[in-house]
């Protein structure tokens, strides 16, 4: 064997043991830690535990934007920040809420919202004020219909709901039937409402844009009576948004397997509002930001929306500017400043003399970011026993 072989195996064996002892290291972490707390309890930092609070505005509680805010909270909590995440109306008010409610600092919305606002004249210097931090998703524009229905434009003149006035859907959907020169009869339940109401016949369609896999969807039980139609991708409708395709993976119920729906997507970003350097809601922001970019791998792995592998945190959004913490945390990454990870990677190599290849570096790289993230978390748990 050759030393280079005989090293990178030496390597990956001490990490591997380092990761199965982990549990071991907690349980006796743990323990002293236990018995220390008993006798002296520590005095709760309420001043602390504000200063780190960031609030992230969302959407309904069967959509996608609730699922991604709950992993932002899930991924990024810790000692110095904590992710609250919200229950919004969708992307309007979102936007209207990051520009003007107490308490939100970061809101998830679709790129096309703040057109609307501009054309509603609502606060225009506030409105310019908007920025962003990183595009994140398309989000597919799902229209559930009976199966009588086969094409978009038989919706002329029925009723159709496009959710809550100030939505990201609601806006959409009047672009859409606008641009496809159709008028229905549209209603604006909520989500949850209108799936009764397309059983009762009271609506013949209902629209919903939104991440797929939509759970509220995917488990809308349609007794073989419903399915989701396509939208034609032409003229105008090019102009503003994308391809998408919505399959028998994704909605078995709803897409037949060797049918799939051809729909349009629209992108979605997380919004923030341009505050001075020197305010506590820019620090705020700043401390999100670092944290986030920082551990975006975290948010690829099993248990997380799938969506979130759609996100490429350098793309840029026509019409908006991105807020100066999130371009400066791109600056420095494109530059070539090493993350702390990497450093401390570098100095494990090192420390160790090791010549390997690309890929067994590539794997040692994969195999110590999982042992340094399990470290992290018990760590967390000996802090939150203590």
């Amino acid at each position: 064997m050759s030393d280079r072989a005989y090293g990178f195996l030496s390597a990956r064996r001490f990490l591997k043991l380092l990761l199965h002892q982990a549990p071991v290291a907690a349980a006796i972490l743990i323990s002293g830690l236990a018995g220390a707390s008993a006798q002296t309890a520590p005095t709760f930092n309420s001043s602390r535990a504000n200063s780190g609070t960031v609030g992230v505005i969302s959407g309904g509680a069967d959509g996608t934007y609730i699922r991604i805010a709950a992993d932002l909270a899930n991924v990024l909590d810790g000692e110095d920040l904590r992710v609250l995440p919200m229950i919004g109306r969708g992307s309007l008010q979102n936007l209207r809420d990051i520009m003007f409610l107490r308490g939100v600092d970061i809101g998830i919305v679709q790129m096309d919202a703040r057109e609307q606002l501009k054309a509603e004249n609502l606060q225009d210097n506030a409105t310019r004020r908007l920025r962003f931090i990183t595009r994140l998703y398309n989000e597919e524009v799902h229209i559930i219909a009976s199966r009588e229905i086969t094409d978009i434009r038989q919706l002329d003149g029925k009723k159709v709901n496009i959710d809550k006035a100030g939505s990201g859907t609601n806006l959409t959907s009047r672009l859409i039937f606008e641009k496809l020169g159709i008028k229905p009869d549209v209603t604006t339940f909520d989500q949850a409402s209108s799936y009764a109401k397309l059983k009762s016949g009271e609506i013949q369609a209902a629209v919903y844009v939104a991440g797929r896999p939509v759970r509220a969807i995917a488990e809308f039980q349609t007794d073989g009576r419903f399915h989701l139609i396509s939208i034609p991708f032409e003229g105008e409708i090019a102009e503003s948004y994308f391809p998408a395709r919505l399959t028998s993976e994704d909605y078995p119920q709803l897409v037949d397997r060797n049918q799939p729906a051809e729909t349009l997507a629209v992108g979605s970003l997380l919004a923030v509002f341009n505050w001075p350097e020197n305010s506590d809601r820019y620090s705020r922001v700043n401390r999100f930001v670092n944290a986030f970019f920082s551990r975006f791998d975290e948010f690829l792995q099993p248990g997380r929306h799938p969506k979130w592998k759609e996100v490429n945190l350098a793309a840029d959004v026509p019409g908006w500017e991105r807020v100066k913490p999130a371009q400066d945390w791109l600056d420095r990454a494109a530059a070539g400043n090493p993350s702390a990870e990497v450093q401390s990677f570098e100095s494990f190599m090192n420390s160790r003399g090791l010549n390997v290849t690309a890929e067994q570096r590539e794997a040692l790289f994969r195999d110590f970011l999982a042992w340094q993230n399990n470290r992290q978390k018990v760590t967390r748990r000996s802090t939150r026993q203590d």
